[in-house]
């Protein structure tokens, strides 16, 4: 089954979500849910879809970052992007830590499904350890680093009320195609503090 995904503006993107006990998890209307979010996620397509994001205020996600998706990348982009395929699991109830606070943010173009045809560039920490729940309600500890830690920032983001609009470097918000267009080469660090440097396009 293939549900709506809410767009900006949608209360639902801006409420906190709330936990999920282990009786909630292992029943059939959420195990029905998860199964239903990973049809949306793929048919989309996208690489992560939280709950909020069908309009269901609950602290679930799905990730999956399919090495297919990977492969159709510009030459030397994933390994920039330190992007590696990611099988497809569910985090329910995660707690976000980021690690090595200390090193700057990894700024990169992001894009959502539910502020469709837009990007903008976000910094992220390159690092995360997630503590949470899979979908057989079992304890689990991720370590991420690279894509994979933004898709966690990302999708714990949708879990307390946060689009990466309230992240970004404001002057970088574009349409897809204007994106193409004009600014898939221009580095992301000419956003930071104010907009592009130089002159207009």
């Amino acid at each position: 089954m293939v549900l709506k995904i809410f767009q900006a503006g949608e209360i639902a993107l801006r409420q906190s979500a709330r936990p999920l006990t282990r009786d909630e998890i292992l029943s059939e209307p959420i195990q029905q849910l998860i199964v239903a979010i990973r049809d949306t996620m793929r048919d989309a397509p996208g690489v992560g879809l939280a709950a909020p994001q069908v309009g269901i205020p609950i602290q679930l996600a799905v990730i999956e970052d399919k090495q297919e998706t990977i492969d159709r990348m510009p030459p030397g982009q994933a390994a920039e992007h330190e992007r590696t395929a990611v099988p497809f699991h569910t985090i329910v109830n995660p707690v976000l830590t980021l690690e090595n606070i200390a090193s700057e943010p990894v700024e990169l173009y992001e894009g959502c499904l539910s502020v469709a045809g837009f990007r903008a560039v976000v910094p992220r920490a390159r690092k995360v350890r997630v503590e949470c729940l899979n979908e057989r309600a079992e304890p689990v500890v991720i370590h991420a680093q690279g894509w994979y830690a933004r898709i966690l920032q990302h999708e714990i983001d949708h879990l307390h009320g946060k689009l990466y609009i309230d992240r970004m470097y404001s002057r970088s918000f574009t349409t897809m195609e204007n994106f193409s267009r004009y600014w898939k080469d221009v580095p992301p660090s000419e956003f930071r503090g104010g907009g592009r440097k130089g002159g207009t396009r």
